[in-house]
């Protein structure tokens, strides 16, 4: 089979699978907005706390990746179970790390200035996501480690079937019903909670039952901490988790600050955030595909094929992504209509579906050149260059830009203010990758460079 069929075959599963976790948010976001603009407000700033350490965290699991493809092209079965046992321990830290944030938000929403009107419901929904992020985490371990080993359908199905249980069990507990108070935007995090519990209990079924696991012995008895295992761990994951964190956090502190602006605005960008959200899962499967398959072929010793996929990565990458864009900006008002029935909201947040289509195609080029830079064991460069851009450039010029003006410029309290400076960030991003990428994989190609690179 070709490496392009093998590529898409892969990216195509994880995309499913990608989009019912989506769907997840997006459902939410339609059935908050659909109940109240109080709630949808609420849910804008919760999420975008929760996914701030969320994604942050899971940053450090998602780096377990190309370790595992590269023990799987070098034929360690064995060791690859025992590095899943001793991710374990590393799973453990991250869950108290993500509780206690979550457990304890106060003082970031009084810094964001979030409205006194919205902190009782955000502190309830996400004091409920706490006690979720432990299933969250483990179930997330069990995705990586099916990713790496160009597996992932059983997580698709899983994550598929999840939906179909989320989406109803939210709108109950959102609008109430069967006896039920009505929850608003917390029933959304209860449905969570009770969804990621009965997924992790599924992936424990499949991982005893399913012989595609066989090889790797994951049932031995586990070992006890083997904290230089753990600590390179955390040396590979913690300059991705962080990056991720800059990432992510430039993206949803935007939510917090644009709350400031009332509930019009910071509803009309959960709605922008929303969709942003939904067309990442294409090139984050295209990522998750390619870095796989980059990192057994670096664990293969086999450089130039591993050369040859990051290109043609990059190549898919352009082609979907400026597809989507185009669709974005053509359908940009039926959208914003679907998410909510206020005419100041859907006019708003059309008018935001443009920034994000051009924020899109950046965004597509500089999250699958991230996945391939930590194949070679690239991870500082990109913590550093998310730092400067996202965080200086991006999210205090857009912050200038909306409260005070910025280079002779008046200030325009308008979501759109921060879309822009953060499009243009982005962009910044992307072309900065491309060149530290490049100069990585011909340094790599080279003879006598070949090496494991995360050994």
């Amino acid at each position: 089979m070709s490496e392009l069929k093998v590529i898409v075959r892969h990216a195509s599963t994880v995309l499913v699978g990608q989009l019912a976790v989506m769907a997840f948010g997006v459902a939410d976001t339609m059935i908050a907005g659909r109940y109240s603009d109080t709630a949808l407000a609420a849910l804008s700033v919760g999420s975008a706390i929760y996914i701030s350490v969320y994604v942050g965290l899971i940053g450090i699991v998602q780096a377990l990746l190309p370790v595992w493809a590269e023990m799987l092209g070098a034929g360690k079965h064995s060791a690859i179970g025992r590095s899943l046992r001793q991710g374990l321990y590393l799973c453990g830290f991250i869950t108290l790390t993500g509780m206690a944030a979550l457990l304890f938000p106060a003082a970031l929403l009084r810094w964001a200035q979030v409205p006194a009107s919205m902190m009782t419901e955000v502190e309830n929904y996400l004091t409920v996501l706490a006690f979720a992020f432990a299933p969250a985490i483990l179930f997330r371990l069990y995705s990586t480690f099916n990713q790496s080993l160009g597996k992932p359908v059983l997580v698709t199905w899983l994550q598929v079937g999840a939906l179909g249980i989320k989406i109803p069990l939210s709108m109950w507990l959102v609008a109430g019903g069967a006896g039920f108070e009505p929850m608003g935007a917390v029933g959304c995090a209860w449905a969570t909670l009770l969804v990621n519990y009965l997924l992790v209990l599924l992936a424990f079924v499949t991982l005893r039952t399913q012989t595609v696991y066989q090889p790797f012995h994951i049932w031995r008895p586990i070992e006890t901490p083997d904290w230089p295992v753990i600590g390179h761990f955390a040396r590979l994951g913690l300059p991705g988790g962080l990056a991720y964190l800059v990432e992510v956090t430039s993206f949803t502190l935007m939510a917090l600050f644009i709350a400031r602006l009332g509930t019009s605005a910071s509803a009309s960008h959960q709605i922008a955030a929303s969709m942003a959200a939904v067309l990442y899962t294409l090139p984050l499967s295209t990522a998750i595909a390619c870095s796989a398959r980059v990192s057994f072929w670096l664990g293969a010793g086999k450089a130039d094929l591993a050369k040859r996929v990051v290109w043609l990565g990059l190549r898919l990458t352009a082609f979907t992504s400026a597809a989507l864009a185009a669709m974005l900006l053509i359908a940009s008002s039926y959208i914003a209509s679907l998410y909510s029935t206020n005419p100041v909201i859907i006019a708003m947040a059309a008018s935001l579906l443009g920034w994000v289509a051009a924020y899109h195609l950046a965004d597509s080029t500089q999250a699958v050149c991230a996945f391939l830079l930590r194949c070679y064991g690239v991870t500082v460069a990109p913590l550093v260059i998310y730092g400067v851009l996202l965080w200086g450039l991006g999210l205090y010029g857009g912050y200038l830009l909306t409260y005070e003006g910025i280079a002779g410029v008046a200030s325009r309290p308008v979501p759109a203010s921060f879309w822009a400076v953060s499009t243009i960030a982005l962009w910044l991003v992307a072309v900065s990758f491309m060149a530290v990428l490049w100069r990585t994989v011909h340094k790599s190609s080279n003879p006598g460079a070949v090496k494991n690179h995360l050994a």
